[in-house]
């Protein structure tokens, strides 16, 4: 692990290989260590950073900073910090929200790009209605303050996996759910990742502002089969916010894409990255 001073914080991030840049954004509630399965192929064809978001894993954690645009400038500072102009972006989960709003923000930064496992931020609460909220209670319940940190705080440990467990089609292996633990058993780690769904108002106000823009670089939109997109046509969602949209349902999986259906996965990147 390396550590980058940039906007403010230090932000700690893995790199491996050598070529282009590829920048893989975990979700909540991981870390980088989500990417273990992939970092390898892909380091085969591309220099591969794999940081810990702002308010994860052994990156600081703030009281400030949790919106989208924020972390999203982390990463348009690191990559400089590194000696890049721009990268290939891949984010799962709440890091392909950073990711969207990185194209946003910083289109140049942004050569292609693979989201996984989501709609547009703008989207879901757009669309949420009784269905949907049942399979993203917690969006709700992390929202509220104090009260998350009170119930989960008391055991994050079966939180944690109540919700892995939930989440995954492919169950986790023990070893993988419990570096999850640890991660977010550190003193600020659950507060700083509710404080991610508690900048949602803030985010709100960036998404509308740029209501009606599609981002021009290729996108590759991947989802599970039995995650909560399973009801919504995700490539279709897509293509009012992105030009260029392909997209693929990956099955027999859950939410957790690169760790459940690895394989899979990596397959669709091979057809979508340049010389993979």
């Amino acid at each position: 692990m390396a550590i980058a001073t940039v906007n403010g914080i230090r932000m700690y991030y893995r790199q491996v290989g050598d070529g282009p840049l590829l920048v893989l954004l975990h979700g909540w509630p991981q870390t980088g260590h989500c990417w273990r399965h992939l970092v390898g192929p892909l380091s085969e064809a591309y220099t591969v950073v794999v940081p810990d978001l702002r308010g994860y894993g052994r990156s600081d954690l703030p009281r400030d900073g949790h919106d989208k645009r924020t972390r999203a400038e982390d990463l348009h500072r690191l990559i400089r910090a590194l000696g890049h102009e721009s990268a290939t972006v891949i984010g799962h989960d709440r890091g392909a929200r950073v990711a969207h709003r990185w194209a946003l923000d910083h289109p140049g930064d942004v050569e292609r790009l693979v989201l996984m496992d989501i709609i547009p931020t703008r989207e879901m609460w757009r669309r949420m209605d009784a269905g949907l909220a049942r399979g993203t209670w917690h969006w709700l319940f992390h929202l509220r303050p104090d009260l998350p940190e009170l119930l989960a705080g008391a055991n994050p440990d079966a939180y944690l996996r109540y919700l892995i467990d939930d989440w995954a089609h492919v169950p986790l292996p023990e070893e993988d759910i419990a570096e999850y633990v640890r991660a977010f058993s550190r003193p600020g780690a659950l507060r700083a990742g509710f404080d991610d769904y508690r900048a949602a108002d803030e985010d709100a106000a960036h998404d509308e502002a740029d209501a009606g823009r599609r981002i021009p670089m290729p996108l590759l939109a991947l989802w599970g089969e039995h995650s909560f997109l399973q009801t919504i046509d995700t490539v279709a969602v897509w293509r009012d916010y992105a030009e260029d949209v392909t997209g693929t349902m990956i099955e027999d999986c859950g939410h957790f894409l690169a760790e459940e259906r690895p394989e899979a996965v990596l397959a669709e990147l091979r057809g979508f990255l340049p010389g993979l």
